[in-house]
């Protein structure tokens, strides 16, 4: 109910969607395994801890996310953009951007002449 998948997405085994807040995956998107989408944050403070505070996760047409990434709640990765292995995504990714790392970090931009 509470995640819109687009045509031609591709689901690798092992991956993990909590949905609360809201998922969209947009059409042509490769997932690769293990990829945790999560969409709810918990507060900071002792007093908010266990109080859980939805934020939706869309993700545009086209996108490789690689296997073993987290995507964080509130985060957009733009059109033809590219998740390396192992990311954790805490912030929103431009479009035809490579990023890596934990933080990701966006590392090249992608033309359509790259491979």
């Amino acid at each position: 109910k509470n995640i819109t998948i687009g045509k031609n997405v591709f689901f690798n085994i092992g991956c993990s969607f909590q949905d609360r807040g809201g998922i969209r995956i947009g059409n042509g998107t490769l997932i690769g395994m293990n990829v945790t989408i999560a969409t709810l944050n918990h507060g900071l403070s002792l007093e908010t801890r266990n109080t859980t505070y939805p934020s939706p996760v869309a993700i545009g047409e086209n996108v490789w996310i690689g296997s073993n990434s987290t995507i964080l709640p509130g985060v957009t990765i733009g059109n033809g953009s590219v998740i390396a292995a192992g990311a954790v995504v805490a912030k929103d990714v431009p479009e035809n951007t490579v990023v890596a790392g934990v933080p990701a970090k966006a590392i090249k931009k992608i033309n359509n002449e790259t491979k």
